[in-house]
């Protein structure tokens, strides 16, 4: 029995008919191979790629003394904060009057805090306090995510604790990059950067969690860093050491602070489950990111050999992997209540 149709047979396509179709096709196709080529150039999008690039580096070291490590063991991070801090000088000895200060956050997931998979809020909104204590004209906090960025401030906790905190949030449009280069990198040359947000900033904190990461072992503080860049990023994961340690060179931060107060032991950068994570209950302030991350790695039971970006930015002068050559402060954070 034939199946009921719902009318005549379609006639044949005309010679005309048949050749625009073709035509069609193969503009399709074009279309689809010019597609594919412009998701594998390294280029970035748009007209940044015709704006002549820049001096990427951002130094904002701290001037005096040399560097300082404190390792704080607690579970209030906003009191491990405060210790760790006061180990190494107090805040005064890296913020002062007038200073327009920029916190570089790790807001990559629109995940909440409890997966510890991003800068925990309490950590972004004690800093912006105590920089504004200090006599900050100005605190910008800022990333930008892998999610949209919008949601990843808010879903993390970061957006609302920092406004309350009396910080800004700098939310990251196309038009916050510039192309940069490093000199001397092989990847980070005419690569769009963020600048927006560095505009009149005289300090720079860069702060992190401790996290498994899948392709470089580990994300800390110089992985943290890897959220200033723009485009099409991911395909420098096929060389993570190299990114990463070019990162280190690219950036001289005021200091940093490491949030080991639960560290992420698999499944990262991402996580996912509260199972991912163990109770570490440390916090570091380093004013070398290298070293604080070299130490990081011992919450994750590595060491520095094991992350092979952590001496390729020591060899570029960005720190050093001995953490004990720094004679860190271990102390432990006074609970509250």
């Amino acid at each position: 029995m034939k199946p009921e149709t719902s009318g005549p047979d379609p006639a044949p396509p005309s010679r005309r008919e048949f050749l625009r179709r073709a035509v069609q096709a193969g503009a399709g196709v074009a279309v689809t191979a010019a597609l594919g080529a412009w998701l594998l150039d390294r280029r970035p999008p748009g007209t940044i790629g015709r704006i002549a690039a820049v001096d990427a580096r951002r130094s904002f070291g701290p001037k005096g003394a040399g560097p300082t490590l404190s390792i704080i063991t607690g579970r209030a991070r906003r009191q491990m904060l405060r210790r760790g801090l006061a180990a190494v000088g107090g805040i005064e000895r890296f913020i002062a009057r007038g200073d327009r200060v920029l916190i570089k956050v790790n807001a990559a997931f629109a995940s909440p805090a409890a997966l510890a998979a991003t800068t925990h809020p309490d950590v972004a909104a004690e800093l912006v306090t105590l920089c504004l204590a200090a006599g900050a004209a100005s605190v910008i906090v800022t990333d930008n995510p892998i999610n949209d960025p919008e949601s990843c401030f808010e879903l993390t906790g970061i957006g609302p604790a920092v406004r309350a905190a009396g910080g800004r949030l700098f939310v990251p449009r196309a038009d916050s990059f510039h192309p940069g280069t490093v000199e001397g990198s092989r990847l980070i040359r005419d690569w769009p950067v963020l600048h927006s947000p560095f505009a009149g900033v005289t300090k720079l904190i860069g702060t992190a969690p401790v996290k498994h990461h899948h392709r470089a072992g580990a994300s800390m503080t110089l992985k943290n860093w890897y959220g200033l860049l723009g485009g099409r990023r991911n395909q420098f994961h096929q060389d993570i050491d190299g990114i990463v340690s070019e990162l280190a060179r690219m950036v001289t931060p005021t200091f940093v602070v490491l949030d080991g107060a639960q560290s992420m032991m698999s499944n990262g950068p991402t996580g996912g489950s509260l199972a991912d994570l163990k109770e570490t209950r440390t916090l570091v302030v380093s004013t070398d990111p290298v070293a604080a991350d070299a130490y990081g790695a011992t919450l994750l039971g590595k060491t520095h050999r094991d992350l092979p970006y952590l001496a390729a930015a020591a060899a570029l002068g960005a720190g050093t992997v001995d953490f004990e050559s720094l004679r860190p402060v271990r102390a432990a954070a006074e609970e509250e209540g």
